[in-house]
């Protein structure tokens, strides 16, 4: 009888609501917090910024202007020109989210003009992001990852701009896969992801590499190039290049000199067409 009930208390002890330790606690206090920043105009920064938060349980928050812009593309261009020339300051509604207590801020954005757009431009000016820890990621339509980073570094000096995300609006439905691999990569989440091989050294592009470069930005009308050397390495279903190319002297368009050399990032998935990922100029 003694056993009996000797087992039957370890039993109940056993099974009762674990109580956690001083530890534990002080490691579920001092998580980072995270918050997701961004702008977004016609709602494809918008869509990367909600798959961000969601993945992470973090905060959201949009940066709104004041005087919203047109969602039409020539509309935009115009406005924007016109501001850059002037110097016009673009006013945003104030943030609820108290920007202090978070050590981890995501800042999303659409690439204008080779970098972050100006309501983005005015939230990093009026806020002192110093110790921070700050997580970019962008839409574009060819590329701005790069230079809107190195904008961001040399306007926030004091924060630490860790690597970022990028995504042309023509691939938004690799965003959900794209999102998290990045997260993973960077340790924001666990779990498993695909580490690729560094990018081999670069030899001439053949002629079947120069038609996959070829297929890859046809009717882009912002990209106009010839592709001179490539290097390939694999990807878990496909192959992905990294060509260096000439950007061309565009016809009808004298008011436009070449860019001169540019790397054009292109993935090749089994089955599909080739397209193009990234522009660095």
């Amino acid at each position: 009888m003694m056993l009996i009930l000797a087992t039957m208390t370890l039993a109940v002890v056993s099974c009762g609501p674990k109580k956690e330790t001083k530890n534990e606690e002080a490691t579920k206090e001092e998580a980072p917090k995270a918050l997701v920043l961004y702008y977004s105009q016609t709602g494809n920064t918008k869509g990367v910024a909600q798959e961000i938060a969601t993945r992470l349980g973090a905060d959201i928050e949009e940066i709104i202007p004041l005087q919203p812009y047109d969602t039409g593309f020539r509309a935009t261009i115009e406005r924007c020109m016109k501001e850059r020339e002037e110097g016009t300051v673009i006013e945003i509604q104030p943030l609820t989210s108290d920007i202090a207590k978070y050590d981890i801020i995501f800042i999303g954005y659409p690439v204008w003009f080779g970098t972050y757009a100006p309501p983005v431009a005015t939230f990093l000016d009026q806020t002192d992001l110093s110790g921070k820890k700050i997580v970019p990621f962008c839409t574009f339509g060819s590329g701005g990852l790069d230079s809107s980073v190195r904008d961001m570094m040399a306007k926030q000096p004091k924060a630490e701009i860790l690597p970022g995300y990028g995504v042309r609006a023509a691939r938004l439905d690799a965003v959900p896969y794209e999102v998290d691999q990045f997260l993973k990569a960077n340790g924001f989440l666990e779990g498993e992801y695909v580490k690729l091989e560094a990018f081999p050294e670069q030899h001439e592009v053949s002629e079947e590499e120069a038609a996959i470069f070829n297929a890859a930005v046809d009717g882009y009308p912002m990209l106009h190039a010839q592709a001179k050397t490539v290097a390939s390495r694999a990807l878990p279903n496909g192959t992905e290049y990294l060509f260096t190319a000439v950007d061309l002297p565009r016809e009808g368009r004298d008011d436009m000199s070449p860019a001169g050399e540019l790397q054009v990032y292109v993935t090749v998935v089994e089955g599909q067409a080739p397209v193009f990922t990234q522009v660095l100029r």
